[in-house]
């Protein structure tokens, strides 16, 4: 079956949604939840930053995936997991006394969603053509971040008006299972597995170092650890509120879902425009747009209807520059041992989310919001810069093809791993 005739972007939206609904029913449902018990904006950075531990470690398994089972199997495997997370998280009640229950199961959680993205991200390596990695990722993206929305605002929506503190949990976690239909509609990737795990494994290695050694692997390694775009002020909306003073309906309904649609059409225009130009200079133009939306929020009216607008323009700087990200990532992977190449790089893309998560949460409790999201900016636009020259210097210096032996060499340790 050929992709670009059969298969179209946006089914990759729907599978890559239960990894956003995770995140989201975390940062918006959870921690709007625990601040209404009095937990603080620390502790709830502290909560979310440690349930991106898997997010940085699943590189490790990633060539697991990559040499065992189907791409589909382990998705499906994924997918139940992330549901039945969600559904406990739902069920653990919202206090500061849950604090160590519920890192625990966002750890084990956040793990089994990494092998729902890290699968979707390999099929679509393969049944993607190259001229439409741009709107994949778009695509992708925008599932990953309407997920959220639909993970953080339904389930706020919900829990803010049934009894049972269970169903909302329970509800979103069907959505998440319902996900999987989408297998129906896209192409196994076309890769064989020999029957000797030890080779395969190997063979992913030394498919992930000829990437990792080319200029443009290099180039986006480094992006990956740097803070530009990473929209990590979005992840403290709901104790940031607060300041601007807007009710928890409004934290509910344009954090969470109005917001979540927002960012998808942010996704979708920036995949759509880095099809169409460099896609690292899309991706530093995206990051430079967010950057000035944060500066814009710090420095407007706190009050509930700038609140609003600010985060609205926030979440759609948040969508492009995701979208910019993997639109170069997936170019820079190819195919071969897709799931551990792009996993590697979404591991290391997690860090600077982290320590700008803990960054803003600590100027947060110290100051108040604007300086928060001032400070942001800056570290983002001074990442920016060092992207620049370090861009610049691989271009001058880095060999653009390597010697022939070098090659040689590679292809002859990779032969254990067929496809």
């Amino acid at each position: 079956m050929s992709a670009s005739r059969h298969t179209h972007p946006s089914i990759f939206a729907l599978l890559i949604a239960p990894f956003g609904v995770l995140g989201g029913f975390l940062t918006v449902t959870v921690i709007a939840l625990l601040a209404r018990h009095g937990v603080t904006l620390e502790q709830s950075a502290v909560i979310t930053g440690a349930a991106m531990i898997p997010n940085w470690l699943k590189f490790l398994w990633a060539p697991i995936i990559d040499s065992t089972l189907t791409q589909k199997r382990w998705y499906l495997i994924g997918a139940v997991g992330t549901a039945v997370t969600v559904f406990a998280m739902g069920a653990v009640p919202m206090n500061a006394h849950s604090l160590p229950v519920l890192t625990w199961l966002n750890f084990f959680g956040n793990i089994l969603a990494s092998v729902v993205g890290m699968t979707t991200n390999a099929i679509m390596a393969y049944d993607v053509p190259e001229a439409e990695k741009g709107r994949a990722s778009g695509w992708s993206q925008a599932g990953n971040l309407g997920g959220g929305g639909i993970g953080g605002g339904l389930g706020l929506y919900m829990a803010q008006r049934v009894h049972a503190g269970w169903l909302p949990g329970a509800v979103i976690a069907v959505l998440c299972l319902l996900c999987a239909f989408g297998l129906f509609l896209v192409d196994e990737p076309a890769v064989r597995r020999g029957h000797k795990l030890l080779a395969n494994l190997r063979g992913t290695v030394v498919d992930f170092w000829h990437m990792a050694r080319s200029r443009m692997g290099l180039v986006a390694l480094v992006l990956s650890l740097l803070p530009i775009g990473s929209g990590a002020a979005s992840n403290l909306w709901s104790n940031v509120a607060l300041e601007w003073k807007a009710s928890q309906d409004t934290v509910a309904l344009w954090t969470g879902l109005i917001q979540g649609v927002v960012m998808m059409a942010g996704s979708l225009l920036g995949g759509w425009i880095c099809d169409r130009m460099n896609r690292k200079a899309g991706y530093a133009l995206f990051g430079v747009l967010q950057a000035a939306s944060a500066v814009l929020m710090g420095a407007l009216p706190h009050n509930e209807r700038m609140f609003i607008v600010n985060t609205t323009i926030y979440a759609f700087a948040t969508g492009l520059t995701y979208a910019g990200f993997y639109a170069f990532v997936l170019e820079a992977v190819g195919t071969g041992a897709a799931a551990t190449k792009i996993s590697v790089f979404a591991s290391v893309s997690n860090f600077p989310i982290w320590y700008m998560m803990l960054l803003d949460g600590w100027v947060g409790d110290r100051w108040h919001g604007s300086r928060m999201l001032y400070v942001e900016a800056s570290v983002g636009m001074l990442g920016l810069v060092l992207f620049i020259a370090f861009a610049g210097i691989v271009r001058r210096t880095w060999p653009k093809h390597w010697p022939e032996h070098v090659e040689e060499a590679l292809a002859a340790a990779g032969t254990g791993r067929a496809g």
